[in-house]
């Protein structure tokens, strides 16, 4: 200290001058302070204004994902819209698209483009986006890449759109009684909140029914001790909002663990539309790859290696145009005829089966220049045979490979569905592989298990115009009890059919009727139907009956839901009516273009 003392010329005794250099020293602490402090709060203060911007930019991509879901939801075509020159449409083979008639600024692309501005924003937040629209014809999803931008930030977000519609629920119908059809009481298709008669006997959910999944209603619920694993909707607009019998205990596993309102859901008139998917004069259009047609009663078995096998004997023309000469018979659909391995043989045709696409049977046709009309009245060929005139038919008869509705030794009994020889039914069954719908202008008929080779990648669609059947054909068994004087007989009703349960797995829909046991109420129990995917029907259908003495005819329901419905569908189901489109999921991806436009 003295040394220091002596080099500044103060004495010894003198501390002053130590005092003036320790306090410029603290001040040259300081300033430094204050200067890190500043420099420190002024580069937080342009890393806030960053980090608000990169939000905001997130903000935005949602924003211009919520905006194109309103574009839908005014116009459902809206998914053909688009700048068919986007990279995302580009990458994804979206040539299609077209301008819409009136000006979108999300549309823009490249450095000159428009962008949507989002309204009210501080700072000035904007949007563009890019469609993808190469899914929706085989499984009803739209893509969009979504980009948002606030200052010099961009990012962007993919999102997967889904239409709302009756494979979001494991079970739906419209109306809580048994078809009118079947029953004879027309007065009966009302729904029990409009003030349907108290004589319309409605069908209730018994106790040890599960349904696991999502289920709705446009009617009104009658519940027992059933349990219910996913969300109960119901469009009864009264109180309470379902029917629950003296003595029963329903179980809702889904918050909020009860019924709640939502509104009705309206069927399609027909699934007439699906027709058109066999159209292969609609190529450069609506229909890129068509499907194929079968005329009358149709035969479909599959099996596990991706093939199928189908009889069709009336088929002429599988792929048809507007113009009657124009229909065609590619092989991919199996060749008409009665040759060995064609579609008119004992045999059938076995053929791959169709990769995202549609089968659909319709009636044999009346007008004249119908590629499918029959030439003169007789049967197509010999190998097919019709039972009683019209009712019921039999195809390869005295044969090994014998095919016949109705059965060898079937009764017809009362609800039991007509069988006939011009009818567009098809009768299916076997171990599926692949994504496909099957519809049919009038039943749907599961004969056998109908099962998923594979749960996690197949997919299958059954659409009847009218009712899909689960087969139980009976037959009338009389047995002779005792001898001599005392000796009588007995006449029963059992079924036809040896095997117990029945396992399905597709997406079902009757459009005007029903999905029902055929015969639930004779010949006993026949164990449990299972069915994996999504039942909607116009009326609902029973499967089985309890008895006064407590046994059981029919089928016990187990009903679990198929949740990749939830963001994906078989090819070119059927939607209501009206619907929305909601978000199946998100990603966020790198940005789409920079602040400029220009694409990355």
């Amino acid at each position: 200290m003295r040394a220091i003392q002596r080099r500044l010329g103060v004495s010894a005794g003198d501390d002053r001058g130590v005092a003036l250099v320790v306090v410029m020293g603290i001040g040259m602490v300081m300033l430094i302070l204050v200067a890190t402090a500043l420099t420190v709060a002024i580069s937080g203060l342009k890393r806030t204004d960053t980090d608000q911007d990169f939000n905001g930019a997130m903000d935005a991509a949602y924003a211009g994902v919520a905006e194109y879901q309103s574009r839908l939801a005014m116009d459902t075509s809206y998914y053909t819209y688009g700048n068919k020159d986007a990279p995302f449409s580009v990458a994804s083979g979206s040539t299609k698209l077209s301008a819409p008639p009136i000006a979108n600024p999300a549309f823009g692309i490249g450095t000159s483009g428009s962008w949507a501005t989002v309204p009210g924003s501080t700072p000035v937040a904007s949007f563009r986006y890019e469609v993808d629209s190469s899914k929706y014809g085989t499984n009803g999803t739209i893509r969009i890449r979504s980009t948002g931008r606030v200052g010099s930030i961009t990012r962007s977000v993919v999102a997967d759109l889904k239409q709302s519609g009756f494979i979001d629920f494991l079970y739906f119908t419209d109306y809580e009684v048994q078809d009118p059809e079947i029953t004879g009481k027309p007065e009966c298709a009302k729904h029990l909140w409009e003030g349907r008669s108290s004589g319309c006997e409605q069908i209730q959910f018994a106790t040890g029914d599960v349904i696991a999944g999502p289920a709705h209603s446009n009617d009104t619920f009658k519940i027992c001790s059933a349990r219910f694993e996913g969300k109960v909707t119901t469009s009864n607009t009264n109180t309470p909002l379902f029917v629950q019998p003296s003595g029963c205990t329903p179980v809702f596993k889904a918050e909020p663990k009860r019924p709640e309102y939502h509104p009705q859901i309206t069927m399609p008139p027909s699934n007439a539309e699906m027709k058109k998917e066999t159209r292969n004069d609609l190529k450069d259009s609506d229909v890129p790859l068509p499907g194929c047609l079968y005329t009358g009663p149709t035969v479909i078995t599959f099996t596990s290696n991706g093939k199928m096998n189908v009889k069709s004997p009336w088929t002429k023309k599988t792929q048809i145009a507007a113009i009657a000469a124009n229909s065609t018979a590619p092989d991919a659909c199996g060749v008409p005829g009665t040759g060995s391995g064609r579609l008119g043989s004992p045999e059938g045709a076995t053929i791959n089966v169709l990769p995202a696409n549609v089968i659909y049977v319709q009636n044999v046709p009346t007008l004249a220049g119908d590629p499918n009309l029959p030439t003169g009245t007789g049967m197509p060929s010999t190998s097919f045979k019709c039972v009683n005139s019209d009712t019921g038919w039999t195809l390869g008869a005295g044969t090994s490979n014998v095919t016949q509705y109705p059965a060898v030794g079937e009764i017809g009994l009362t609800g039991t569905p007509p069988y006939g020889c011009k009818s567009g039914d098809v009768f299916v069954e076997g171990t599926f592989t692949g994504a496909m719908t099957i519809a049919a202008e009038n039943y749907v008929f599961v004969t056998d298990n109908l099962t998923y080779a594979d749960t996690t990648r197949d997919i299958l669609g059954l659409v009847g115009n009218n009712a899909v059947w689960v087969w139980n054909p009976m037959k009338s068994v009389t047995t002779t009890v005792g001898s001599g004087w005392y000796q009588y007989t007995t006449t029963e009703t059992k079924p036809l059919l040896t095997d117990t349960s029945r396992t399905i797995h597709a997406a079902i829909l009757s459009v005007a009727h029903t999905f029902q046991v055929q015969n639930f109420n004779f010949g006993g129990s026949r164990g449990t139907l299972t069915v994996r995917g999504s039942i909607a029907q116009a009326f609902r259908g029973p499967v089985g009956q309890t008895l006064s003495n407590g046994g059981s005819n029919g089928y016990l329901k187990a009903y679990q839901y198929d949740t990749r419905f939830a963001y994906t569908a078989p090819p070119k189901f059927l939607s209501p009516v009206s619907s929305s489109y909601g978000v199946s999921q998100y990603a966020g991806v790198a940005a789409a273009f920079s602040s400029t436009g220009a694409a990355r």
